[in-house]
């Protein structure tokens, strides 16, 4: 059969009218677009309220933050006020206490001059007029004697109520103190917290890196050619994200929050064979590298600590090559100064 017959029929079956079908494909399509246009307008007002919401937080946050580093200051000046009036309340009880000692060593003596002269009478049996105006000046002067010695005991009666009314503020402020301390620490491990998290986010499986307790674990091999301080290229470019995590860090702390990073250096016990005299130079003048480099991408410079510990904190035992790498090591930790 042949073929001009075959495309002369589907020629009669094809009317040509397309234009319909056209016009219903577009206006699907422009359905489709305004759906994908209102989700994604509704994601962004979700997203905006979100955001919105999260710095009204922050916000009050901060507003607490600065009322109680006022109370702490306030709590602190009050401490040191009520110490100071302590030792000056002990010192003047003490001297009180001296004086009623030695009032009471007089009275003994008076009353021992009074029994010798009472006893001195009895023999003799016979009272003159010096005799008594003798025991009547050492009656007097006995009850001045005990009426020192009572007010005196008041004073020291006093002092000491006064004594323990101060211990009691004073227990009353450490303890508000304490409160006020761990509240700062709980504040600074959540920003220790987000700040891991993050770097967990930036560094994601890389090799070389780990995270051991509350530090970040960096192996020099990622960081350092074998025996030297001096940042590889490649040791750069890993570091860079964390410096710039570091620094937007430094934006979401309060100043009052006291907080350093601490970069820490490690060898292995194998003696060195370079220029550094021990391994002790070595992980020092890595950590000093480290923070030089952070220094050089905006870290301030109040805000690192370089600290070197040689091969004398290893967390690999063992002699063998991957232990020796493992505790070849730089490690990170956002603490308190």
């Amino acid at each position: 059969m042949s073929i001009a017959p075959r495309l002369s029929r589907f020629a009669e079956q094809d009317s040509g009218d397309h234009w319909p079908g056209f016009v219903d494909a577009l206006a699907t399509l422009l359905l489709v677009i305004v759906f994908l246009l209102s989700i994604f307008v509704a994601g962004q007002f979700a997203l905006s309220r979100a955001l919105t919401g999260r710095d009204e937080q922050l916000a009050a946050l901060n507003q607490q933050l600065a009322t109680l580093t006022d109370e702490l200051a306030l709590a602190e000046g009050e401490n040191q006020r009520l110490e100071e009036e302590m030792v000056t309340l002990r010192a003047t009880l003490s001297d009180v206490q001296n004086e009623r000692d030695q009032l009471s060593d007089q009275l003994v003596i008076v009353m021992g001059q009074m029994e010798d002269v009472q006893s001195r009478l009895l023999l003799e049996e016979e009272v003159t007029g010096q005799q008594l105006d003798q025991i009547t000046a050492l009656n007097l002067q006995m009850q001045a004697l005990r009426d020192q010695i009572a007010e005196l005991s008041g004073l020291l009666d006093a002092a000491e109520a006064r004594e323990e009314e101060l211990e009691s503020q004073i227990y009353n402020l450490g303890e508000r103190l304490n409160a006020a301390l761990a509240s700062r620490a709980a504040e600074l491990a959540r920003y220790r917290s987000d700040f891991f998290g993050r770097l967990r986010e930036i560094l994601g499986n890389r090799s070389g890196v780990s995270v051991v307790g509350d530090r970040f674990v960096f192996e020099t091999d990622v960081l350092f050619a074998s025996g030297s301080a001096a940042l590889s290229n490649d040791g750069r470019e890993s570091l860079r994200p964390i410096a710039a995590a570091i620094v937007q860090l430094t934006q979401e702390i309060p100043d009052d929050i006291d907080w350093i990073i601490r970069i820490d250096g490690h060898t292995d016990p194998r003696p060195i064979r370079t220029t550094y005299p021990s391994n002790w130079h070595l992980s020092a003048a890595r950590a000093i590298s480290v923070v030089n480099w952070f220094e050089d991408l905006g870290v301030p410079s109040n805000r690192l600590v370089a600290a070197g510990f040689g091969e004398f904190q290893p967390i690999a035992e063992g002699s063998t090559e991957e232990a020796y790498a493992r505790n070849r090591r730089i490690e990170l930790k956002l603490t308190s100064r």
